[in-house]
């Protein structure tokens, strides 16, 4: 009988014991909440941000926790082109070495790279990344395709900038500071005698800005997604001059394919003038292969 009892006496006993580990767990999280929020899945997607001197990891838990994150509005973006409303942190909070006269690389998950110069990263623009939560997930950019997320560069006031749709990285993986296309990639410069070197250099402008965020040329480059734009031919060499400005302009009224993700690029984002001066640079870099 006594056995019973002391039996009976040492479970009860556990019970008690369990309940207070238990109640002492609770209080303590819901006095700090916060220090429950920065511990991050293991499954969620890490934003690697360098400054040149330190790499470190960003996650949705730890840039929801971020001090400076806010509630931003955008009118319309090259993703959704809408009106959106985003959790965001901004770019200087999570990259205070952007300096005038740097440039700055983001690398997206699906090989498109994008290098912006940090006077434009630093102008009344205003740079964002925004971030995709569970509790709220970005809508798919199309059938069969993922979100813009879970890392995404935004503009809440891109018109101040003269911000390109090419500006506007998604699926980003990775920011660092990095020298320019040209002082990484001199084979990109066009040659010193070129006949039209002076509208060819304002032509690798716009292939800078428009297209070596997705191509290379003579292999030299960041980017992955499209073919290289010289090798081993040059587009001004197998497309008359109409039918490559109205791929430029307009690629599905040319040629479709499912797998299809060069976007058009409109009067008001490449102009008639830096149209004429990107195939001005073209067609000189086919004579420097």
């Amino acid at each position: 009988m006594k056995k019973i009892l002391y039996a009976v006496s040492l479970s009860l006993l556990s019970v008690a014991v369990l309940a207070a580990c238990q109640n002492t767990g609770t209080t303590a999280q819901s006095a700090n909440p916060q220090s429950a929020q920065s511990v991050p899945s293991a499954a969620e997607p890490v934003l690697q941000i360098s400054t040149g001197k330190e790499q470190q990891g960003w996650t949705v838990t730890t840039l929801m926790s971020h001090p400076a994150r806010q509630t931003v509005q955008t009118p319309d973006d090259p993703a959704y082109h809408q009106p959106r409303q985003w959790q965001a942190v901004p770019l200087h909070a999570l990259l205070p070495s952007l300096k005038a006269g740097g440039h700055t690389q983001f690398k997206a998950s699906d090989g498109f790279v994008a290098t912006i110069a940090d006077d434009t990263l630093l102008s009344a623009a205003t740079p964002w990344i925004a971030f995709e939560t569970a509790a709220k997930p970005w809508p798919a950019l199309g059938a069969g395709k993922p979100s813009a997320g879970p890392f995404y560069l935004i503009w809440t006031d891109a018109a101040r900038g003269n911000i390109s749709q090419e500006q506007w990285p998604y699926q980003i993986a990775s920011v660092a500071p990095v020298q320019s296309l040209t002082e990484r990639f001199p084979a990109l410069l066009p040659a010193a005698s070129a006949p039209l070197k002076e509208q060819a250099l304002r032509g690798l402008q716009a292939y800078s800005r428009h297209c070596s965020v997705c191509h290379t040329l003579n292999k030299a480059g960041d980017a992955s997604i499209g073919p290289d734009l010289n090798l081993p031919h040059n587009p001004t060499e197998y497309f008359q001059e109409k039918m490559l400005r109205q791929l430029i302009r307009d690629p599905a009224s040319v040629r479709t394919w499912p797998q299809q993700s060069m976007p058009g690029f409109s009067k008001e984002v490449l102009s008639e003038a830096e149209l004429d001066d990107l195939l001005v640079y073209l067609k000189q870099m086919a004579a420097q292969r």
